[in-house]
């Protein structure tokens, strides 16, 4: 009775039930398939991926990069020793991520809670004025709070970081993952043992103390630099920057493919710059009626020619600035008043302001005149105050020495102006290629070669003692002068692991009579000789003419210097020797 009557139900009974299977197995079938899409997490660039061995333990397979967007299997996962592994979607192989390195967030996909400094640099509380808001130190550590976006490699661009009472922004370039890494020196068994030799005679500060880590030197596809930069240089005078078509007409007889103009020199203005306006209202009253129109019509003709221009700006010596900010001088240490040095007044290198007000200025120049580089000068200390250094205050907040400050600006300079698909040059004294020693005003060679784009010697014959090089007279002898100058430069050279490209200012002017009233003339032969002098001695990256005064016709009456092509004439002459020693010939001298 029973069964009878269970046999009668059962089609009725029984069709539920195997639509219930039949759901639960599509249900679970459809779980195993599906996918949720996350971002890879972690606190390092690279997320580790797994495989699992038969006995199921995970060995690691592949690296992934963080904030790579992913499609996972949610239901298809493995564990192991309380670790919850999640399989991706992968077309190659089966591949598992830990739990903890995905997010549901790209933006949560950087999972650093702090930082160490393997660099010091400058923390940016503002990217958009590049405000300086403090110090990051080498080989502290410092909380981390956010970061701007992510490289391809899964490195971070900026970190947002927590600096003392303030918050800002810091290049990750300069940053490690670990203590050991932030304390140590780049490959120290080479460059401490350089550099710990150097000595501090005159104040400068320890050669060590600066940092020689690798940098990566930009190369602008759309601003390219010329192999070879042969350049005038260019004052603010409207009776120079207004004769531009006359000084372009110049040039096109030439091999000059470059010009230098001057945006900012000591009490000279070039224009009445909106920086001006914000940071020293002096210059900007003195930046001159109509120069800007001026200056737009100069660079946009010398850019239809096919030139390339950069802008000169005057740094760490501007009596405006220090008298619309006296608080960011040098000063006196018993008046406080700024300290008046070699006529005029010095804005302290330590003082971050000034490094602001600089940087703004040439960002502002490069967005209105669409220069192809900026020419920081008087990026240094002043000189000649070794006997007055006890009686001054330079404001040394962060307790810097002077060549680390000034390595410093040239850093936090290129950093702002790179961005800006435009390189960055460092004027120097012609004493910086000196062995041995840091310089009193904190020019060191090595330091500023390893950071800037270009370097700018300014190594005038008639600025060198008798002597120099075991030359009599240095002043009238240009070619054996700058040769021996060129070659301490080239070991200065290899003294840091990424040097920058030589540019060197020369003498067009005449030897002046003070240094002696019989000095020659800096014709058209005696610059071509100095010229030649850095060509054989390894500095082939062109040349720039200090004349001061950037008279059109002292240039066309030197025009022979300017008409020669020196990097093919060196390459004719290293043929010609080699092809004489291959055939035993006398070069003809």
């Amino acid at each position: 009775m029973t069964d009878s009557r269970i046999m009668k139900r059962s089609p009725i009974t029984l069709l539920p039930a195997c639509l219930l299977l039949l759901a639960l197995f599509s249900a679970c079938s459809k779980d195993k398939t599906h996918t949720e899409t996350m971002f890879l997490a972690s606190d390092q660039p690279r997320v580790l991926a797994y495989s699992f061995s038969e006995d199921n333990i995970p060995f690691v397979t592949d690296t992934l990069t963080r904030g790579t967007e992913v499609e996972v299997y949610v239901s298809d996962k493995q564990k192991f020793e309380k670790q919850t592994f999640y399989r991706l979607k992968s077309k190659s192989k089966n591949l598992y991520i830990k739990k903890d390195n995905f997010s549901v967030e790209r933006s949560k996909s950087v999972q650093e809670t702090s930082i160490w400094v393997r660099t010091p640099a400058s923390v940016i509380s503002d990217t958009l004025s590049s405000q300086i808001c403090g110090l990051a130190e080498k080989g502290k550590s410092y909380p981390v709070i956010g970061f701007d976006y992510l490289y391809s490699n899964g490195m971070v661009n900026r970190y947002l970081i927590a600096c003392g009472q303030d918050t800002g922004w810091l290049y990750s370039k300069y940053t490690v993952f670990t203590s050991e890494e932030a304390s140590a020196n780049y490959m120290p068994q080479l460059y401490d043992s350089i550099h710990s030799l150097v000595r501090n005679t005159f104040g400068g500060g320890e050669a060590i103390s600066c940092d020689y880590y690798p940098v990566e030197k930009p190369v602008f596809n759309d601003n390219p630099m010329p192999e070879q930069v042969y350049s005038l240089y260019l004052n603010i005078s409207p009776a120079v920057i207004g004769k531009i078509d006359s000084f372009i007409d110049l040039a096109k007889q030439t091999k000059i493919n470059a010009f230098v103009l001057d945006m900012k020199d000591n009490e000279c203005p070039a224009f009445k710059a909106e920086t001006f306006e914000r940071y020293s209202p002096t210059n900007f009253k003195w930046g001159g009626k109509n120069k800007e129109k001026m200056y737009e019509y100069a660079v946009s003709r010398l850019h239809e020619e096919g030139f390339y221009v950069i802008g000169r700006i005057t740094c760490f010596k501007d009596s405006y600035f220090v008298k619309d900010n006296p608080d960011c001088a040098i000063t006196d240490r018993v008046t406080g008043e700024p300290f008046f040095h070699n006529k005029a007044y010095w804005p302290s290198a330590y003082d971050r302001r000034v490094w602001q007000f600089n940087v703004e200025l040439a960002k502002e120049c490069i967005r209105k005149f669409h220069l192809n580089e900026i020419n920081f000068d008087y990026v240094r200390f002043p000189d000649k105050m070794q006997s007055v250094e006890g009686e001054i205050n330079y404001h040394n907040r962060y307790n810097e020495s002077k060549v680390q400050a000034i390595q410093r600006f040239v850093q936090y300079a290129c950093d702002e102006i790179h961005p800006l698909g435009v390189y960055v040059s460092i004027d120097v004294f012609g004493e910086t290629t000196n062995k041995g020693y840091t310089t009193p005003y904190g020019q060191y060679w090595p330091a500023l070669s390893n950071v800037a784009d270009v370097m700018c010697g300014m190594p005038y014959p008639d600025h060198f003692a008798q002597g120099y090089g075991g030359i009599r007279n240095p002043w009238n002898n240009p070619y054996k002068t700058l040769n021996v100058w060129g070659r301490n430069a080239q070991a200065r050279q290899a003294e840091c692991p990424t040097p920058a490209k030589v540019r060197t200012w020369v003498q067009a002017y005449h030897v002046m009579r003070y240094v002696d009233p019989n000095g020659i003339d800096y014709n058209g032969y005696n610059i071509s000789q100095e010229i030649r002098g850095l060509y054989d001695a390894g500095c082939r990256d062109g040349y720039i003419t200090w004349l001061s005064n950037s008279s059109l016709q002292k240039y066309i009456e030197k025009k022979h210097a300017f008409e020669i092509d020196y990097l093919t004439e060196y390459n004719q002459r290293q043929d010609s020797i080699l092809k004489s020693q291959e055939n035993n010939v006398p070069l003809q001298q």
